[in-house]
């Protein structure tokens, strides 16, 4: 167990420096371009899930996320003290690597995000929608075909920084990471609950709909 909660920090400080140092750098080459820096932001962002799904999903499944770790509990596939550490490992992680991309970039270590325009029920509605769709994917391609997960989350997370309105946190360790960086990825922290709840909604509706279309051995 050790192994696997080494594994679940690392991957998901991996993520948040990913998040965070690409939104600085895109930030600082695009000149004012929301555009080209939400691209990098998105592209690093899948390029490096891809990677840490690959790597180490052997180790610990790559949960790096709370969401799917509380998925994998309701489908009885992760006992609940495991699943508790492993939660507080992807927090830990994720805290992490937030502080460590700031140290990359020369940036105060300890900061409170002032991004103030992720709120209001089209944002929660898009998180519901982007963490619902995280999972599908995911339970989706372990029905179907496992080997292509890493890949599919990858795709399927590049592509949810566009097409939601939230640009897709979809992971409570990832949004409460963020509101720590007071960069282009920041959140602020008096909104990151609801965010934190609208994703919880979502495995609870994915949930129910696993267990009727994607359940194991169906």
């Amino acid at each position: 167990m050790r192994l696997k909660l080494l594994a679940e920090a690392a991957g998901t400080a991996m993520l948040l420096i990913s998040v965070i140092g690409s939104g600085v750098m895109g930030a600082a080459l695009a000149d004012g371009n929301a555009a080209i820096t939400l691209l990098a932001n998105a592209i690093a962002t899948g390029c490096m899930l891809y990677v840490i799904i690959t790597v180490l999903g052997p180790v610990s499944g790559a949960h790096f996320n709370p969401a799917v770790t509380l998925a994998f509990f309701l489908r009885k596939d992760i006992a609940a003290r495991d699943a508790v550490s492993y939660m507080a490992a992807q927090v830990i992680g994720a805290v992490i690597g937030v502080w460590a991309a700031h140290a990359m970039f020369d940036l105060a270590i300890l900061q409170t995000s002032t991004t103030l325009h992720r709120t209001g029920g089209a944002q929660w509605f898009s998180e519901i929608l982007a963490t619902w769709g995280l999972l599908f994917v995911i339970f989706g391609g372990l029905k179907s075909r496992p080997e292509t997960v890493p890949t599919l989350v990858a795709l399927y997370i590049t592509g949810a920084y566009w097409f939601t309105s939230s640009t897709s946190f979809a992971n409570p360790a990832v949004t409460l990471a963020r509101g720590f960086s007071d960069t282009f990825a920041g959140i602020y922290p008096g909104h990151i609950a609801g965010f934190i709840a609208a994703q919880l909604v979502a495995v609870a509706l994915a949930h129910v709909f696993f267990a009727s279309v994607l359940r194991p051995g169906k």
